[in-house]
């Protein structure tokens, strides 16, 4: 157990080391984070994690070890992000020797995908490791969120077929509010009230989402994928996914294996969103029975004319326009407002929004 004085001397580094002694544990705590932080020249500057003056003899394999057996496990994870989110050390998903030790979570899958291209193939199998695991834990989480949004809803029509999940609490309370009894507060009930369930799907709907591919936009990148297997088959609804940056890949294929489409998008390069939106602009049958939803940050590279055009022509046609600077339920978004503006200005719907929130937009829309 560590004492509150002995946390403050390990958030504040060597600079108070004046405070308390530290135990050999501690002390090997203290060293893990002085060579993480203390390259950290905004630490430095503030008299925090000051860096040693000579070279550390720590590689990232030991400080791996290290953290892994002196830190529990949400500590781990907030150093494993700022390893190679914050300090870029790229080792960390590069090194097979780092990877064959590290702890999967979303952080390290972002920077996965934005190095395997640099990854030969011996790294390229351990780092699939990482996308596999975090793919599998958030496939777990938004399943049950998404599907929730997207099936059935109680009718309010009063049914004769008795099921305990279709238990109408509120109607049956109303039916019998005659027979409420004050004395004992008791209230009898004579007539018991069920729903029925419908399902909200009676005419086919698509949703082609496309997203953007640039580096900024990793986090919803992951959360497109796995929202979109999440909605693969669900009835009466028709899933596309397409990944752009200057070129435009249709990912439809892969929907069904979010790891092997993962391993297949290239982060960075330019944005061409206007192309991306004629793109999913051709895959509609049903303009009235359709929800195009694009994922960027909105910083266009090609002709923001045709971008604003295209939409404008969806919305007009009947098709709802979603311009997401986020699907990711962590993101803060740093996206282009005036195209934004433009954009939402046009017709379309501007915003960030959760993977549930995109499936709860789409089950309204299907259940008119």
């Amino acid at each position: 157990m560590i004492s509150d004085l002995e946390r403050w001397r390990l958030i504040l580094g060597e600079p108070a080391s004046g405070m308390v002694p530290l135990d050999a544990e501690n002390a090997g705590r203290d060293a893990a984070l002085a060579w993480l932080y203390g390259r950290d020249e905004e630490l430095e500057r503030r008299g925090i994690r000051r860096g040693g003056g000579g070279a550390s003899t720590l590689t990232t394999v030991d400080w791996l070890d290290d953290v892994h057996r002196l830190f529990p496990r949400r500590t781990i994870e907030r150093l494993e992000r700022d390893a190679v989110e914050r300090y870029d050390i790229q080792e960390v998903v590069t090194d097979p020797d780092v990877l064959e030790r590290v702890e999967p979570n979303p952080a390290l899958l972002r920077a996965v995908l934005r190095t395997k291209h640099l990854m030969n193939p011996r790294v390229l199998a351990l780092a699939r490791r990482i996308v596999a695991q975090v793919v599998q834990e958030l496939l777990a989480k938004l399943t049950t969120e998404v599907r929730r949004s997207l099936t059935g809803t109680r009718r309010p029509t009063p049914s004769n077929f008795r099921l305990a999940r279709n238990f109408d609490f509120q109607g049956t309370i109303k039916a019998n509010l005659a027979h409420y009894q004050p004395d004992s507060k008791r209230l009898l009930v004579e007539r018991v009230r069920f729903t029925s369930r419908t399902e909200r799907h009676t005419e086919p709907w698509q949703l082609v989402l496309l997203v953007d591919q640039s580096g900024s936009m990793a986090g919803s990148v992951i959360h497109s994928a796995v929202t979109a297997a999440c909605l693969w088959g669900v009835p009466g609804l028709r899933t596309h996914l397409v990944a752009f940056d200057t070129d435009v890949v249709d990912l439809t294929a892969d929907v069904t294996d979010p790891v092997e489409l993962l391993m297949k998008v290239q982060l960075g390069g330019g944005t061409d969103i206007a192309r991306a939106a004629r793109y999913g602009a051709d895959l509609i049958d049903s303009p009235r029975r359709a929800v195009v939803a694009i994922v960027s940050d909105f910083y266009e590279g090609g002709n923001e004319f045709t971008l604003v055009r295209t939409v404008q022509g969806l919305v007009e046609q009947g098709t709802h326009v979603l311009c997401l600077a986020a699907l990711d339920p962590d993101a803060r978004p740093d996206y282009d407002r005036v195209l934004a503006q433009r954009l939402a200005d046009a017709g379309a719907h501007v915003g960030a929004m959760t993977p549930g929130e995109l499936a709860s937009f789409v089950a309204e829309r299907i259940g008119r």
